[in-house]
């Protein structure tokens, strides 16, 4: 008879109110203005949740350029965009939803007002992703520089004085790291009025904090460009579970391995559908018999408002 595993579920885990806000603008638009509706980068980072909405008639570009029909509307992903992509839109007459997630439009406005009071910026991100493309590509690029690890704070070279923002789905931890290494360097550093890790980013970490080092194995369910999905990842190696995976169903499951547990760690990105935890319980449960225990570490209750524009 095949040992039973037991899998620790933590919670919150999943969508975040900024992604589900983002995904609703999409259907709404649609909704309302019918097909197609151009989205400019992936609304979310999710392979299932854009196929889906292609399914439903939505067209995924990179650039706006790439847009031939611009009487069509066109959205903005959750992660923002620099000042220069609604400006681009407007000169080409195209209409616009904005689908930023409430907590990057914080981190924009507050990089605007932090320049506009003579600040030089440091952005502790990582190079490349949209959210950091977006919050550098409010202010002008001399007056805002990227830190990406502790071994570049310690060496950055900025005049003036100097302020700091963070990109909002980061290793709470890491940035701690980051952020002691600058005020060091820089004891009257301005910080942000509040943290700009978001809610979801830090409730997300802290659960799996908490059942990590029980596990034999973790799996977070997310895409691989999902910045808040692989950062769980670090945080659940770090908390004790060295075999610790991002799982995006590309691949087979290791199952193998899974079977010879005895306790297994899931959660899932904030951008990942509660439907692919289920598939994954599904897939395990086809080798072994499985008992799950939900480890809730708090409930959460943010929601976001929709754009006007749809709800007029």
């Amino acid at each position: 008879m095949p040992k039973k595993i037991k899998i620790l579920l933590a919670s919150p885990r999943g969508f975040c109110a900024g992604v589900d806000r983002a995904i609703e603008i999409v259907k709404k638009t649609l909704k309302k203005f019918g097909s197609p509706v151009y989205v400019r980068h992936e609304i979310v980072h999710n392979t299932q949740v854009v196929e889906n909405l292609k399914n439903l008639g939505a067209i995924f570009v990179e650039e706006l350029d790439e847009i031939k029909n611009r009487s069509r509307p066109v959205i903005f992903s959750a992660h923002g965009v620099p000042k220069s992509v609604p400006e681009d839109a407007l000169n080409k007459k195209m209409f616009y939803i904005d689908a930023t997630c409430p907590l990057v439009t914080k981190v924009h406005r507050e990089a605007e007002r932090l320049n506009k009071n003579g600040y030089k910026i440091i952005l502790i991100g990582h190079k490349d992703h949209p959210e950091v493309i977006g919050t550098m590509g409010q202010i002008p690029k001399e007056n805002i520089v990227l830190v990406e690890t502790a071994e570049e704070a310690k060496s950055i070279k900025i005049g003036g004085p100097v302020a700091y923002v963070t990109q909002t789905t980061l290793s709470v931890d890491d940035t701690k790291e980051i952020i002691k290494i600058l005020e060091k360097k820089f004891p009257k550093i301005k910080a942000p009025v509040k943290e700009d890790i978001c809610y979801a980013t830090t409730n997300r970490q802290n659960a799996v904090k908490q059942i990590a080092s029980s596990c034999d194995m973790f799996f977070v369910i997310g895409s691989d460009n999902s910045s808040n999905s692989k950062r769980l990842v670090e945080v659940a190696k770090k908390a004790g579970c060295g075999k610790s995976y991002l799982i995006n169903f590309k691949n087979e499951l290791p199952i193998k391995e899974i079977v010879e547990c005895n306790k297994i760690g899931l959660t899932s990105g904030a951008s990942a559908p509660e439907k692919l935890v289920q598939s994954f319980i599904s897939e395990i449960k086809k080798h072994t018999e499985v008992s799950i225990e939900e480890n809730i570490s708090l409930k959460e209750s943010v929601t976001f408002k929709l754009p006007s524009s749809l709800t007029s």
